[in-house]
């Protein structure tokens, strides 16, 4: 399954303070955008976050009755989270990819990496072909 990886270059938060890391993380990612006025996705994603520390996995039905969301927001956000590759599914119920956030990073590292070598081996076939 394709994953849609955004990154984009924010100056980090001046001053360390959680909420103002994990927002600035999530920015980053281009997961959390100004049409996100109630900030959905990023409370979504802190929940996520906290049950990744108890190695729990949430159903769409748990994180809306968690954070008063309806289940279609859940969805649209988890969905996102998904094709991010940040969130898998299993049994109907969602987690982030792996516990540490250090370690998400490190497996979104390794996808575009992958994602960069793949494009560059194309690259290097067309230049071949059109004889650069």
């Amino acid at each position: 399954m394709p994953k849609k990886i955004t990154i984009l270059k924010i100056g980090k938060p001046a001053k360390r303070d959680l909420n103002l890391e994990l927002q600035w993380l999530g920015s980053s990612l281009g997961l959390f955008n100004i049409r996100d006025k109630d900030k959905s996705c990023f409370r979504i994603f802190l929940e996520l976050l906290k049950s990744a520390k108890q190695r729990a996995a949430l159903s769409s039905d748990e994180i809306a009755l968690r954070l008063e969301l309806t289940r279609g927001t859940i969805i649209h956000h988890i969905n996102k989270l998904m094709d991010s590759g940040l969130v898998i599914q299993e049994k109907q119920k969602y987690m982030l990819r792996v516990e540490k956030l250090s370690h998400l990073i490190e497996e979104l590292h390794r996808d575009l990496e992958n994602a960069c070598r793949d494009i560059k081996d194309v690259a290097k076939d067309v230049d071949d072909w059109l004889g650069l």
